[in-house]
């Protein structure tokens, strides 16, 4: 009975998974928190050392025939000419950050020509922003730079000792055609323009392919958290899911997406189709309003959940801008007055953020994304109203998934790896598109709520 690790290295833990390459079947699973860490920069020995505690913490007797690891996409990992890390990897970058993105985008021609090059408009977000602002600021450091990864390449490098990668996430770093399927070391040149870039990208590998085998173990490619999220899910396109960590909305096509208007992020994902992505930002006004009402998250989904449809007029319009490091217009809560009580006002905060989630599902339809398959929501369990209240207002089912769905991706790439099998089929024969399903309440008036979300945040724009 072969069996397979999967790995899904965050910003916050490590999680493990062990399971039957052939069924699917979980034996095994394990976690290492490191929740203190500075988020904004981390050293990636970290990332290594949880992966060993965590498959410890998994049952380390337990020998496995594959790996994969999957992990956070915002990130760079840079090596020098021994293959050592130079500086910690920059997860998290601020406004100097996206000011060195603006220059960029403009260094190439504006907006339209990198949608039409790499399918996204660079912001602080991919790897070419942090490259750009460490040729700034970090010169010596830059200098150095022989090796670019993302943080599962670099996972990966550690578990195979080869430099390599996959298409999906290649297409986050600003410098990949997920059109054209290969990577842009013209735009790189914007960085530096006397750098020879070639040589430090890793190799793409397809779907099912190994970086080799050490010790007797097949190693995969490995991709990013939303693509492993999305096999791991056993998406389907028409499919739509709404993650609340991290905060996306995201569908899969068979064809790339090129917005123009530059809130989609048209990504590829690890089989051959792509991934567009709407990056979120109302789901952490949730922890903030529990906190302004100084009750735990269970109480506070227990008082939205009291309070009638529509929070008798108080409406709370989130945060505009969901770009990193880019300042952000405030939310506003409107038609506050001296009867609102502690559930009106966290009701209103669940009807807004699933507002502007259903704002960001309506983004993938203007950008001529089909969007009506299943509504799948991860992240659930950190609110129960917010999942009805997305059901009631969307009049459509909400497919909740258990399980941590990212690592369950990454077991299907090592199984894939493993067996040569594409990993769809791997996904759909282990019956991960799974779930339960909420129905909307018939009785909520989801055109009436709508309509007056939409006049508020009009209202708010004049």
């Amino acid at each position: 009975m072969p069996f397979v690790l999967g790995v899904d290295s965050s910003a916050h833990a490590t999680t493990v998974e062990l399971r039957d390459a052939e069924t699917g079947e979980l034996f095994g699973e394990g976690k290492s928190r490191y929740d203190h860490a500075d988020v904004a920069e981390q050293d990636p020995l970290m990332w290594w050392n949880a992966l060993v505690d965590a498959r410890r913490d998994a049952g380390g007797a337990l020998g496995v025939n594959g790996v994969a690891a999957a992990a956070q996409s915002p990130g760079v990992v840079l090596l020098d000419g021994e293959g050592q890390v130079i500086r910690p990897a920059v997860l998290h970058a601020d406004r100097d950050v996206a000011r060195v993105a603006d220059s960029l985008v403009e260094s190439l021609g504006g907006p339209e020509a990198w949608i039409s090059a790499t399918g996204s408009v660079p912001d602080s977000w991919p790897a070419i922003a942090r490259l750009a602002w460490l040729r700034r600021t970090e010169p010596e450091s830059f200098a150095r730079i022989a090796k670019v990864m993302s943080p599962h390449d670099w996972l990966t490098f550690r578990l195979s000792r080869k430099v390599v990668t996959d298409r999906g996430d290649a297409s986050t770093t600003g410098f990949y055609s997920p059109r054209d399927g290969e990577w842009r070391t013209d735009i790189l040149g914007l960085v530096d323009p006397d750098k020879s870039w070639g040589p430090c990208l890793p190799r793409v590998l397809e779907a099912s392919g190994s970086a080799g085998d050490r010790e007797g173990v097949t190693i995969a490619a490995g991709t990013g958290a939303t693509m492993a999220l999305a096999l791991g899910l056993a998406l389907q396109p028409r499919d739509v899911v709404v993650s609340l960590e991290p905060a996306r909305v995201f569908s899969l096509r068979e064809r790339p997406t090129e917005d123009v208007s530059g809130r989609v992020v048209g990504l590829a994902d690890v089989t051959g189709r792509f991934l567009p992505v709407v990056r979120a930002s109302g789901p952490a006004l949730l922890d903030a309003f529990s906190g302004v009402l100084g009750v735990d998250p269970s109480r506070f989904d227990r008082l939205a959940l009291e309070a009638p449809p529509g929070a008798r007029g108080i409406t709370l319009l989130p945060e505009e801008s969901a770009a990193p490091g880019r300042p952000a217009r405030p939310g506003v809560l409107t038609g506050f007055d001296s009867s609102a009580t502690p559930s009106l006002i966290a009701r209103a905060a669940v009807e807004g953020v699933a507002h502007r989630l259903l704002d960001d599902i309506d983004a993938l339809r203007q950008a001529d994304v089909p969007v009506g398959g299943r509504m799948i929501l991860v992240g659930a369990s950190r609110s129960h109203a917010l999942s009805q209240v997305l059901a009631d207002l969307s009049r459509r089912p909400v497919a909740v998934p258990k399980g941590n769905r990212v690592v369950a991706g990454a077991c299907v790439l090592a199984a894939s790896a493993v067996t040569g099998a594409p990993p769809g089929e791997i996904a759909d024969a282990w019956r991960l598109d799974r779930a339960r399903e909420l129905e909307p309440d018939p009785n909520a008036d989801a055109e009436e709520l709508r309509a007056s979300y939409r006049q508020a945040t009009a209202d708010r724009r004049q």
